[in-house]
């Protein structure tokens, strides 16, 4: 698609086929004036009562009772099979925020494939939730309001290098790629931490409760990481 399905001046609610927390999904429901479905999320949306804006995806989860209910130019049908459903929602949503439920704290090979669409989609600022997380891409800079302790891990999907304040161990000249080191369990020392990363391929991991800081450090970051080129 040369346009985006979905356009918001606003943080956008995308929800996947995954399980996701009724509560924390009632609440994003609530907050987010569009929410997206990613295939067979929709019938996660139905079930809370909630009538996604969009469906995109290839539309092999869907189910027959959410195809009669969704108005069919709600329904966006991408066949390809060379990305995710995930990647597919990601790349057609325009929002200067995505908070992404339902990818997270199931079967592992979807959340690892969930976490890479963060990294070939760098340019789209989005935050996964799961149980107990919320993982985000960092763009080039960060600067988190926290308070001292709260645990905040780093973990690469490749080679990257960045700069830290406010960290336990900061990471300052440390190379870190996903066979060679990682900084999972560090956690700030300060109530501000301030990262910086050379290449889009860091993702950070806060607790859950912190999901609030996490977004509004990201809407307030300067710049961002380019668009890659296709689809």
């Amino acid at each position: 698609m040369n346009h985006p399905v979905l356009c918001s001046e606003n943080p956008i609610l995308l929800v996947g086929g995954g399980q996701s927390a009724p509560s924390a999904l009632d609440c994003l429901a609530s907050e987010c004036a569009l929410r997206v479905a990613a295939d067979g999320g929709v019938d996660r949306l139905l079930a809370r009562g909630v009538m996604p804006d969009a469906v995109i995806g290839d539309l092999d989860s869907i189910s027959d009772q959410a195809r009669a209910t969704v108005p069919a130019e709600r329904i966006h049908h991408i066949p390809e099979q060379d990305s995710t459903d995930f990647d597919k929602c990601l790349r057609n949503i325009d929002a200067p925020l995505v908070w992404g439920m339902g990818f997270l704290g199931g079967r592992i090979d979807h959340e690892l494939a969930a976490l890479t669409v963060l990294a070939g989609r760098a340019d789209r600022r989005c935050i996964l939730l799961g149980p107990e997380d919320c993982i985000a891409l960092l763009p080039p800079s960060l600067t988190l309001d926290l308070k001292e302790g709260v645990r905040l891990s780093l973990y690469p999907l490749g080679e990257a290098c960045g700069r830290s304040t406010g960290l336990r161990w900061p990471i300052d000249g440390i190379t870190m790629s996903p066979g060679t080191r990682v900084g999972t369990s560090n956690e700030s020392c300060a109530a501000r931490v301030t990262l910086e990363m050379d290449a889009p391929l860091m993702l950070i991991i806060l607790p859950l409760e912190w999901r609030r800081a996490l977004a509004q450090a990201l809407l307030d970051a300067p710049g961002g990481w380019p668009a890659r080129a296709g689809r």
